[in-house]
């Protein structure tokens, strides 16, 4: 079986693969952290090891669980947000066929909520679901974060007058801290389907565990595949050898920093990959925004963005690079067919699949971009199916980790996050928070 590559070939007019081999004692040294618990952060590594150690058990049980949802609902709404929801959005939408929204099928509608604070999205969302059998995934490791704790609010209170509390309790599954938290509480009060999220475990680096594993399966989809797709790269990055591509990718992205490149663009040409950048953004911006350092990251969807972004990213500030997506194969065939009156002036493409002449634009893209000074990255997958995804998460995840370690930060902590939240606290006069909020007061007169 093929296995994802990467290919740095379009850096070496901006860093030399020695520049980039220089960095490997810091890789070395990384690895190590990682490997050895050593680093800062060492207490949320328990993703590292997650594809091979999860017991079948606990895959069973999820599938299990996941099909029962499947049989008994119309609607399955997970409710959480970053990394509590990314994940498996990203997965979903990658493998789902586009306008499934649009078609009859047997199996539920999975819906997202509580990754945001939007009044006519809960009420169009709320008013979809009237009359519809539906279930709810909760997921919060406390059951107090703001944005989930309000959707669940009013989901579960719209749940219960449709099918009473009883019934109810049998449609919600929690998955949160194994403990402590008010989510914790209200399950084990209301005898919900409970999964844990480790403590050791952080948000972005979680879909990997129930968190993203049961929507994806109520979604259809093979968790198994997925998991042996990470278990598979989980396996090839454990050595600082060439054969590490997630040692690869942090050095070479690294290498890139140093030589003034300050932004980098995941860039995809299948549109089914575009939630995948989304996951992708929170895991390097939460991880490496910290002390003032850190690359930026930013995605866009190609050719799409060609007509929007393209000309900033062909002629303007040279402080960026790109890490390209590159699929392989199609899932279907669809030829460009040929015209006598040929008014549009594409017979000379007449007989090509679409995918053909797609690729050709991302060739073209990639090497007017090298020539106008931005350097890319190439990542190759081999199909878009859960093997492959679950290779490229498992790949993300620990080169962000080493990545991490060379910017100097922690890779594993968001101290920036709470800020935004005391500011929201204090304005909204949450009990706790009467200093903060006269102070906000003050500033805003």
């Amino acid at each position: 079986m093929k296995e994802i590559q990467v290919n740095i070939q379009n850096v070496y007019q901006t860093v030399s693969p020695a520049d980039i081999r220089t960095l490997d004692p810091e890789v070395a040294e990384s690895l190590t952290k990682i490997h050895n618990a050593t680093g800062l952060g060492n207490d949320f590594l328990g993703w590292l090891d997650l594809p091979t150690r999860t017991p079948e058990s606990l895959i069973e049980d999820i599938k299990d669980t996941a099909e029962r949802l499947r049989n008994e609902c119309e609607a399955v709404v997970c409710v959480g947000i970053g990394g509590s929801y990314l994940g498996a959005k990203a997965v979903i939408e990658a493998l789902n066929n586009t306008f499934d929204a649009y078609l009859p099928n047997n199996n539920p509608k999975v819906f997202f909520a509580g990754h945001n604070i939007g009044e006519d999205y809960l009420y169009e969302l709320m008013d979809y679901l009237k009359g519809k059998k539906f279930g709810i995934i909760v997921i919060s490791k406390s059951g107090t974060t703001t944005e989930p704790a309000i959707a669940f609010r009013l989901l579960k209170e719209m749940l219960e007058s449709q099918v009473g509390r009883e019934r109810a309790s049998q449609l919600i599954v929690a998955i949160t801290d194994a403990r402590r938290g008010a989510l914790r509480q209200l399950a084990t009060e209301e005898g919900y389907k409970t999964f844990v999220i480790e403590d050791s475990v952080g948000g972005r680096f979680s879909v990997l565990t129930p968190v993203g594993l049961l929507p994806i399966a109520v979604a259809g989809y093979d968790i198994a595949k997925l998991m042996e797709g990470a278990a598979r790269m989980q396996k090839s990055t454990v050595n600082n050898s060439t054969d590490n591509l997630a040692a690869l990718y942090a050095a070479t992205r690294n290498a890139l920093y140093r030589a003034g490149k300050k932004i980098e663009i995941l860039v995809n040409y299948n549109p089914k990959l575009h939630f995948f950048g989304e996951w992708w953004k929170q895991l390097y911006g939460e991880s490496e925004g910290k002390d003032h350092k850190g690359i930026f990251p930013a995605a866009v969807d190609n050719s799409t963005d060609l007509h929007s972004m393209g000309q900033w990213i062909q002629d303007g500030e040279r402080t960026i690079f790109e890490t390209v997506l590159s699929v392989e194969e199609t899932r279907h065939s669809v030829i460009i067919p040929k015209d006598d009156a040929n008014l549009d002036g594409l017979n000379y493409i007449a007989g090509k699949h679409v995918d053909e002449v797609n690729k050709m634009a991302e060739l073209g893209t990639r090497l007017a971009h090298v020539d106008g000074g931005v350097p890319n990255i190439q990542i190759v997958i081999p199909a878009l199916n859960e093997y492959y995804l679950g290779q490229m998460i498992y790949f993300f995840e620990k080169a962000c980790g080493i990545s991490g370690y060379l910017l100097g930060v922690n890779p594993f902590n968001q101290p920036g996050v709470e800020n935004y939240k005391r500011n929201m606290f204090a304005l909204l006069e949450k009990p706790g928070y009467e200093a903060e909020t006269e102070a906000i007061k003050e500033r805003l007169k």
